[in-house]
């Protein structure tokens, strides 16, 4: 290939990875002026302001003032509103009051209702809540106001339905499916979510049955950009994610799509999670997904898109969404394989594949996949030995993880273009069957164990095109191999990105190795570039120069702060104080208190307190005493009857709390309620830990315990009541935070928590 072909090749391949990526989402722009019959990403961020204000989850200040926002706003509009109260504890024992936001707009038809859902609660203690979820809040006001200006009454009533207390366990959803008269006329469901600041919408279907007709009326709403595929939807029912639409699937068997963004993962329910920080792209990409959705399905019998049926489905640029029925997968896969045998077939009887070069063309393969695999693996346990206050970041995403992702893909291309470059004396036709022989095995193994992936195929199918292709010709065109090679680049070159986005930094290997199977799928064009060790060079110093740019970022600063945690606890069985934190680096910030000769927590409960990642104290240090006033646990009644005994307890707060965290030793708890609310039988059978259940408490209520469990055990429970005011309670004097630190999340902090015991023999 002439040298000036192969730089415009490469620019336009370029070009294409890029626009792969930009393409996604839509490109912001002040719309403020906009008729008033059209959603507006101006007008939609004035809500996210307004809620963003204040850290507002449950039970705090703010919460309240945020919840009549939302009433205001709906009354503004002209609709009446009303609010749903009470006690739900979920399916993760995470008690709370909750109250929800409920509007209805009525339909001119009788069929099923549509429900527009999105939760108004920020995180607990300092998340801010301008992405997660006010966004999604944002996006339903915005979008319903549209809706409404244009006079035009809906065939469906559309459900309004701004939930509460989704943070600590969906709670709200779950109070509204157990309870309120309106699930039963609910059709679909339409959530908004977040969980990062920014990147584009992704839609993810809850379905108990298939998606096959969910996908069809998906495609016919038209949205103009949609981020979608059945991996992501195979991936997420494996993975323990839920949302307030899962309640819906799960009690009530009503099928829904989930909308969430969760790029910029580092700023996740964390004090970063403001107004300025949501990327104005997202908003305006969400309110694109709720135009078009709330047009169509509005007007569509919503008893239509049940089926049995499952799809393949993936969006690629220009031909938005694609999707197939999964009786194609095997017949698709068979035909792949089957063309493959029709290729070798052909280029041996051409004499131009052999068995030694294509033998051969497994060595430069598997030395780019070992290697590239293996250095994915291991990155980010390289990463945190390097850096160790990255083990602070518990998302697992570094401020600056867009730069590794480059790292580690250039290093991927560099290992890749060289490994090919010492084996470019083995001709062309004979490198290519190997690859193609690896992506078979793969899709085998897909149609097996992964269905939504089966699509995986497709850029397969141009790759045994361009086999053919230069099987048949010598010099082929190299812009014909490039047009071959864009399935690949727009299906794959996205999921490289995600992975570790969605993931964490610690599943850099699935870029690495999808970086390097993508190579393989470019190869006929990649082969006729002569100066492979060039590319490896380049690669290899673009390597290094993002790895620079990490490094030279890898500090905390002010645009870029430290999670950092601090507790005040105190035992009051054993009258003992302490400091305690959860960094494994400690600041300056916590060394105030925990000091350089810090101890091991080993002296405190294994079980303080739960938290998101399972994380524990790190370390501890003596603390004066401090006139914390404890709880009163007060024994209700204590019966036996055969062999049960039946327990009733009280707990009292006698300061203004925010949480209390009950947790049992071993003995079996054969039911519990906690103020009148039954905990599932199913949780108490796998109790992790101990813990018995959380309670987010509202109004210094207080809390009822009533147990039953074996008569002849002996019963221990630890209660660990804590508020969130540390840094402002008038008997401590903890100074604010400097500007490059902010509280950590997934952990109680800032707190001051107090612990009790009470055994029962």
């Amino acid at each position: 290939m002439k040298k000036t072909s192969s730089v415009l090749i490469l620019l336009l391949l370029t070009l294409a990875v890029y626009w792969s990526i930009a393409s996604l989402m839509p490109t912001y722009s002040a719309d403020i002026d906009l008729g008033k019959d059209s959603f507006s990403t101006d007008r939609a961020l004035a809500h996210v302001e307004a809620i963003s204000k204040e850290p507002h989850g449950v039970g705090f200040p703010a919460h309240q003032k945020v919840g009549s926002y939302i009433v205001s706003q709906l009354e503004k509009m002209g609709l009446q509103t009303q609010l749903q109260k009470g006690y739900t504890a979920g399916d993760w024992a995470n008690l709370s009051k909750a109250t929800n936001i409920l509007a209805r707009i009525k339909g001119t038809g009788t069929g099923k209702a549509l429900l527009l859902l999105s939760h108004y609660d920020s995180s607990p203690h300092s998340s801010l809540g301008a992405s997660d979820a006010g966004s999604g809040v944002a996006t339903i006001l915005e979008g319903v106001r549209a809706f409404l200006a244009k006079n035009e009454s809906p065939k469906n009533d559309i459900i309004i339905l701004i939930s509460d207390a989704e943070e600590l366990g969906l709670n709200g959803a779950d109070l509204f499916v157990r309870d309120h008269p309106w699930t039963k006329d609910v059709g679909l469901v339409i959530n908004f979510e977040a969980r990062g600041s920014g990147g584009p919408g992704i839609m993810i279907l809850e379905t108990n049955r298939g998606n096959y007709n969910l996908i069809k009326e998906f495609t016919k709403a038209n949205p103009e950009y949609p981020v979608a595929n059945s991996l992501a939807y195979s991936i997420y029912k494996l993975l323990p994610n839920d949302t307030d639409l899962t309640v819906f699937r799960e009690k009530a068997d009503i099928d829904g799509f989930n909308f969430a963004f969760i790029d910029d993962h580092f700023d996740y329910h964390t004090a970063r999670d403001s107004y300025e920080r949501l990327d104005k792209n997202t908003l305006a990409h969400q309110g694109s997904y709720l135009t078009a959705l709330l047009d169509h399905f509005s007007a569509l019998d919503l008893t239509t898109v049940r089926s049995l049926k499952e799809s393949v489905y993936f969006n690629v640029p220009i031909f938005k969404m694609v999707s197939y029925p999964f009786e194609w997968i095997w017949p698709m896969l068979f035909l792949g394989i089957a063309l493959f045998l029709g290729m070798l077939v052909l280029g041996i009887q051409k004499k131009v594949l052999n068995g030694k070069d294509m033998l051969k063309g497994f060595a430069p393969m598997l030395i780019a996949l070992i290697i590239n695999g293996a250095v994915g693996y291991f990155s980010w346990g390289v990463l945190k030995s390097i850096y160790p206050a990255y083990t602070d970041m518990l998302h697992g995403f570094t401020y600056n993880g867009h730069a590794y992702i480059l790292v580690f893909v250039f290093f991927s291309l560099s290992s890749c273009f060289y490994a090919y470059h010492k084996f470019q004396m083995v001709k062309t036709p004979n490198l290519l069957v190997a690859p193609l022989f690896l992506w078979l095995v793969v899709c085998t193994l897909i149609c097996s164990y992964l269905n939504g992936a089966a699509f995986f195929i497709i850029p397969v199918y141009a790759s045994l095109v361009a086999l053919y292709i230069v099987i048949n010709q010598k010099s082929p065109n190299g812009f014909l191999l490039l047009f071959l090679g864009l399935p690949a680049i727009f299906i794959f070159a996205p999921f490289i990105q995600l992975f570790p986005i969605a993931l964490g930094l610690k599943m850099m290997v699935a870029s690495t190795v999808f970086t390097t199977l993508t190579f393989f799928l470019l190869l006929p064009l990649i082969i006729r570039i002569r100066n492979k060790r060039g590319l490896a060079f380049l690669s290899f110093l673009l390597f290094l120069g993002f790895f620079v740019s990490a490094h030279m970022n890898s500090d905390f600063d002010v645009d870029n702060p430290k999670p950092t945690s601090l507790l005040y606890v105190w035992n009051v069985d054993k009258n003992e104080s302490h400091w305690a934190t959860y960094e494994k680096v400690v600041s300056d910030w916590t060394k105030q208190y925990i000091g350089d000769t810090k101890m091991r927590p080993e002296e405190l409960s294994e079980n303080t307190i739960s938290s998101k990642y399972g994380s524990g104290f790190s370390y501890v240090a003596e603390a004066p005493k401090k006139e914390i006033a404890p709880p009163i646990i007060e024994v209700l009644s204590d019966t036996v009857i055969g062999m049960h005994r039946s327990l009733k307890l009280q707990v009292i707060p006698q300061r203004n709390v925010n949480r209390l965290e009950v947790f049992t030793n071993d003995t079996p708890i054969d039911k519990a309620m906690v103020n009148g609310i039954a905990l599932s039988d199913y949780y108490l059978k796998d109790r992790r830990n101990g813990k018995l259940v959380t309670h987010y408490i509202t109004d210094n209520e207080p809390t009822l315990l009533s147990l039953v469990y074996p008569a002849d055990a002996t019963l221990e429970l630890t209660f660990y009541e804590a508020s969130n005011d540390l840094l402002t309670n008038p008997q401590f004097t903890v100074p604010k935070r400097p500007e490059d630190n902010i509280p950590m999340p997934f952990v109680l902090n800032d707190a001051i928590l107090t612990i009790q015991k009470m055994k029962f023999e």
